[in-house]
């Protein structure tokens, strides 16, 4: 039977977010700690009914988790939980799905937008201490994105935001989904996966916002790569994996395309020997996209919804429900 609310204890297990702070601030008398190192999570887990957390969840912790009956993850990524392991032994578990799907697709019209504008250029003239001149060369110029082709792979909640922000700057949006019958999403028009290579050249704008599945991976392959314009820009804040990361370097490494601006890459921390670092008219943002000040805040909505069903009865299905 799920505790009820005056013997439950929530454990919250994250290296940096104010996980439990923000969750005190709601006054619901629930008993609560945080741990901010895996060490300290070992030591505690025992003490924990419910656990939040994200990256620093590992399976081993599951034995000694003997009181645990939820896990409400941080994160919309689930590959570090074992879903036999933990349905074994009767732990629920949702994601985190969602969450911060409005601010990735911010994120992304935001790389659209600094690449077109060419902001990190300015930045670096601004550090520079250099007042760029005039430019004949049109092709040098910013530019605008009125009118521009926005191909968005993954129609879901990230691209459909992101549909709605591109058709607010006068864009064309392109759809693809898994299962295009779900519909367009926002999109002008929708089609499937396997359309991609067939429709990157159409692109202004190559945008990844689907989440990595065995589907996903390497979706955006060496031949996708080489059917872009050579004018268009390729954005990824889905998974670094999703896209073929060596096919990347060498489109950027070979100026076949204009210019690339990612969240996220193959392998985080991006390691400092990566070419990806110093490459023209690359712009990396280190894995942000979601992280915004109200992502605590976000995620504990959903924790209390999925509270609120559970003590209305332990089966009951869960928001953003895995297990």
């Amino acid at each position: 039977m799920f505790p009820a609310k005056d013997e439950l204890t929530i454990c919250f297990a994250h290296a940096a977010y104010q996980m439990q702070a923000r969750f005190e601030k709601r006054g619901t008398g629930i008993k609560s700690f945080q741990t901010w190192s895996y060490d300290d999570l070992v030591k505690r887990i025992g003490e924990a009914d419910v656990v939040v957390a994200s990256g620093m969840w590992k399976n081993d912790l599951i034995p000694h988790a003997r009181k645990l009956k939820f896990i409400q993850s941080i994160s919309s990524g689930m590959d570090q939980y074992s879903r036999e392991q933990l349905g074994a032994k009767g732990v629920r578990l949702a994601s985190a799905a969602g969450v911060n799907a409005r601010a990735v697709a911010e994120h992304a019209i935001a790389l659209i937008l600094a690449i077109f504008r060419r902001l990190p250029e300015a930045r670096d003239n601004q550090h520079r201490k250099m007042w760029r001149g005039m430019i004949g060369d049109l092709a040098q110029r910013e530019d605008e994105l009125g009118g521009k082709t926005l191909l968005v792979v993954g129609m879901g909640r990230i691209g459909s935001h992101l549909a709605t922000l591109a058709k607010a700057f006068g864009m064309k949006v392109v759809g693809i989904r898994r299962d295009p019958s779900q519909g367009a999403n926002g999109a002008d028009e929708i089609h499937a996966m396997g359309d991609l290579v067939k429709l990157v050249p159409q692109a202004d704008i190559v945008a990844l916002t689907c989440a990595l599945t065995p589907e996903t991976t390497g979706l955006m392959s060496a031949a996708a790569f080489a059917a872009m314009k050579p004018s268009s820009v390729f954005v990824n804040v889905a998974r670094g994996k999703v896209a073929d990361e060596s096919a990347l370097i060498e489109t950027m490494k070979d100026g076949r395309i204009w210019a690339a601006a990612l969240d996220v890459t193959a392998d985080e921390p991006l390691p400092a020997a990566s070419p990806l670092w110093t490459l023209p008219n690359v712009f990396v943002t280190p894995h942000t996209a979601g992280e915004t000040r109200a992502y605590e805040d976000n995620v504990i909505d959903i924790l209390v919804e999925n509270l609120d069903r559970l003590w209305r009865d332990d089966k009951a299905a869960l928001r953003n429900q895995v297990l």
